[in-house]
């Protein structure tokens, strides 16, 4: 079966696929089917982009099987195992589609969401939809942390989306050509959208399936990551331009504070001696020591400041991946 509607790549397309993939050897001709079903009478040009990330397993013979039989199939494998963030991020440079949809290639996300979704970005402005599973057929070791990663980042970002971590979701071309997407990100792709001037982020309820092969690639790791990835998108979404802003005024603080604790030991200490009143020499008492560590973490803080205002100025290289195979 071929997509003989896709092959003047000249042309930009309606749609691009992205299917970040680790040893899921069982699903991929199965989901590859759906998605050609699923769109077959929709009228759309499109590219399914496969992104193996370092697989052990046959993943990319696959991929390439489906490659002589999809014209509209397309791969990128990396050496070893980067992550589902580095593999969004190499799909969304790859991308040609007008409309790029992200979705998970265990068959727990439908394609047959993808036109809905699709339509609500052209019909109803939306920069961004993200899937919402709100019944969903996952163990409770990974639903309940789920459950806290979505509570706490609609809390830090003013973002009401039910489920930020939703692997089915869809974008303007021009949403994932603006943002970068890196260590355990991929969970807040919202955030980062919107940090960029994307704000009309949209969500749509999808059925989610149940696991039909393999095991979930979600250990208590990825609970930790994500927590401090979230921190880390928060403080770039912030300060990521102006670190300064934030070490600079917190040095001050704290210098300023042991500078006039030690400036109010030494007065006392004067007026003590001025009348004549016995009194502790100022190196013995604790308030000494905590006005001289109040003072060290001040100047330290401030060039914290100094140091990741040259950082933030100097060219990543942290989104380098070494690719082994590329199918276009």
């Amino acid at each position: 079966m071929l997509n003989s509607e896709n092959n003047d790549l000249n042309v930009d397309l309606d749609l691009t696929i992205i299917v970040p993939l680790y040893n899921e050897e069982e699903s991929l001709a199965e989901l590859t089917s759906w998605i050609y079903s699923s769109l077959k009478s929709k009228g759309f040009t499109y590219e399914i982009i496969f992104v193996d990330d370092g697989s052990s397993d046959n993943s990319w013979k696959i991929i390439c099987d489906l490659k002589k039989s999809y014209s509209f199939v397309k791969g990128l494998r990396f050496r070893r195992n980067y992550g589902k963030s580095a593999a969004l991020h190499c799909g969304f440079e790859m991308a040609l589609g007008g409309i790029v949809v992200s979705m998970d290639a265990d068959l727990q996300d439908s394609p047959e969401e993808i036109p809905l979704m699709v339509s609500m970005i052209k019909e109803q402005g939306f920069d961004l939809v993200s899937g919402w599973k709100r019944k969903r057929y996952d163990p409770p070791g990974k639903t309940i942390p789920s459950r806290l990663f979505n509570y706490t980042a609609r809390l830090v970002s003013g973002i009401k989306l039910h489920d930020f971590n939703c692997g089915l979701k869809a974008y303007r071309r021009e949403v994932v050509k603006n943002i970068e997407v890196y260590g355990e990100m991929h969970r807040y792709i919202p955030i980062l959208a919107k940090r960029v001037g994307f704000n009309k982020i949209g969500e749509k309820e999808v059925q989610h399936q149940e696991r039909k092969y393999g095991v979930t690639k979600f250990g208590l790791d990825r609970f930790v990551k994500g927590f401090l990835d979230l921190m880390s998108v928060m403080f770039i979404s912030k300060f990521g331009n102006r670190p300064m802003h934030l070490f600079g005024f917190l040095g001050i603080l704290t210098f300023t504070a042991g500078l006039l604790s030690a400036l109010w030991l030494g007065i006392r200490k004067l007026w003590y001696v001025h009348l004549e009143i016995p009194a502790q020499r100022i190196s013995e008492s604790p308030y000494f020591y905590i006005a001289l560590v109040c003072m060290i973490l001040g100047t330290q803080l401030f060039m914290t400041g100094f140091i990741a205002e040259l950082v933030s100025r100097t060219k990543s290289d942290r989104n380098i991946y070494h690719i082994s195979e590329r199918i276009d």
